[in-house]
């Protein structure tokens, strides 16, 4: 049977985030992906001249659309929530629909600081949503706020990285996945915990920003997750994908604008192929 994994994240129509590489990832592993929007920008927020609007409104009917059908889901993956509100829908959507995995993005912040969407009522509730999950995948700033640090905290070597996904995993209960650890020169690592297992994940840095990367871990991770692939084997696959999109991008464009994305769409074929 082809699974299915409800998307509750943002929809930013430039830029290569959000939504837009979710669908296109997951339905490459041959998954369902069925995207219920949290918001709809005309391109992701880094781009300047955004519009957008918010779809609290929306996303309760369409839960109940799919409880009243009878669609069960393999996975609920939460991604940028803008409120409390999106927040107490996505635990909802959870109970009443998944029958496997939750996995939460924390989305709050990136490079030691906060969104401005991420206000101290957001935070202390994200923590919330996060003890209901099955697996949540923080960056070090989003890492450092769920364990009570200041946001530009980050760990300082391997030990405590490991240190950090093992609090992680036992404060919310769940397999922790710390991406985005610059730890050592031409290098950067993940630490994962799942359960009381650790371990770090290393592959090479590809000195290069682009929004939506993270976006697109999280999706191919949750694919794998649904796959029945093991943490440590499906944060590899994640991570191996991302860094192949970041070099076929930085090598196509020379030198062009990172603000538009990584150019995932050719790579497409490679998370179709593997098993």
């Amino acid at each position: 049977m082809q699974k299915k994994i409800l998307a509750l994240h943002d929809l930013a129509g430039l830029g290569r985030s959000s939504l837009v590489p979710i669908i296109a990832s997951l339905s490459a592993m041959g998954h369902q992906c069925v995207p219920v929007p949290t918001a709809v920008y005309s391109s992701h927020l880094g781009l300047s001249g955004w519009h957008g609007a918010d779809l609290t409104g929306a996303m309760r009917p369409a839960l109940d659309q799919y409880e009243a059908l009878g669609v069960r889901f393999d996975a609920v993956y939460a991604g940028f929530l803008s409120s409390a509100e999106q927040l107490e829908i996505v635990a909802a959507a959870a109970a009443r629909l998944c029958s496997g995995l939750l996995v939460v993005d924390p989305v709050m912040g990136d490079n030691g600081r906060l969104y401005s969407s991420a206000t101290p009522a957001l935070c202390a509730q994200m923590g919330g949503l996060c003890a209901e999950a099955d697996v949540i995948t923080p960056n070090s700033t989003e890492a450092a706020v769920l364990l009570g640090l200041p946001p530009d905290s980050a760990p300082k070597d391997s030990e405590e990285a490991l240190e950090w996904a093992s609090l992680l995993s036992s404060r919310y209960h769940a397999a922790a996945v710390l991406t985005g650890l610059p730890l050592a020169a031409g290098e950067t690592a993940i630490a994962c915990c799942d359960a009381d297992e650790v371990c770090l994940l290393r592959h090479p840095h590809v000195d290069a920003y682009y929004p939506g990367t993270g976006d697109l871990f999280s999706s191919v991770l949750t694919g794998g997750l649904v796959r029945g692939e093991p943490l440590a084997g499906a944060v590899r696959r994640a991570a191996d994908f991302v860094r192949a999109c970041i070099e076929h991008t930085e090598a196509a464009q020379n030198g062009g604008s990172r603000l538009f994305g990584v150019q995932f769409e050719p790579l497409l074929l490679q998370l179709a192929a593997q098993p």
